[in-house]
């Protein structure tokens, strides 16, 4: 089960935080500043997993961001590779080569990829297409409701 996916610089900025287990903010933060410093002192020919505690990390660095995921010490890190991959293939889609300015401006749409994709630390739906298509979905459905709420606003509504 994936434990946690986190986004990052690399300055080592958080740009996205997702966790499926819970875990107090103290320890989060704690967590954040330890993998960001591992991640980042590697060498870019290393191997891309560590152990942390009692879990396994999974990283990959795709342009200026670093997508890390934290798994069970008996989960597949190939597999996570391949959700990492799936996950940045959606991003891309989403955003027309996605960038760490589109996950800082857009972060929301960033979380909303991500809820779609996976739910509870689980891969919730590998289709790209059926991904898109909710997401596409939701944008239209919000364009509505903020076209309603203008509206009502200058009294048309």
């Amino acid at each position: 089960m994936i434990q946690f996916v986190l986004l990052f610089s690399r300055q080592g900025k958080c740009r996205l935080q997702k966790w499926y287990v819970p875990m107090a903010a103290k320890d989060k933060k704690k967590t954040i500043r330890e993998l960001t410093s591992a991640v980042l002192s590697r060498k870019t020919k290393m191997c891309h997993f560590l152990e942390h505690k009692d879990s396994k990390i999974v990283y990959k660095r795709y342009a200026s961001l670093y997508f890390c995921v934290g798994i069970d010490n008996t989960d597949n890190e190939l597999i996570v590779l391949e959700v990492i991959h799936r996950f940045v293939e959606l991003l891309d889609k989403y955003f027309g080569s996605v960038c760490e300015l589109d996950v800082i401006f857009n972060f929301e749409k960033a979380y909303f990829v991500l809820d779609e994709f996976m739910l509870g630390g689980e891969l919730l739906e590998s289709s790209k297409k059926s991904v898109l298509r909710a997401i596409a979905l939701q944008d239209q459905l919000q364009e509505e409701t903020e076209g309603r709420s203008s509206l009502e606003e200058l009294g048309l509504g």
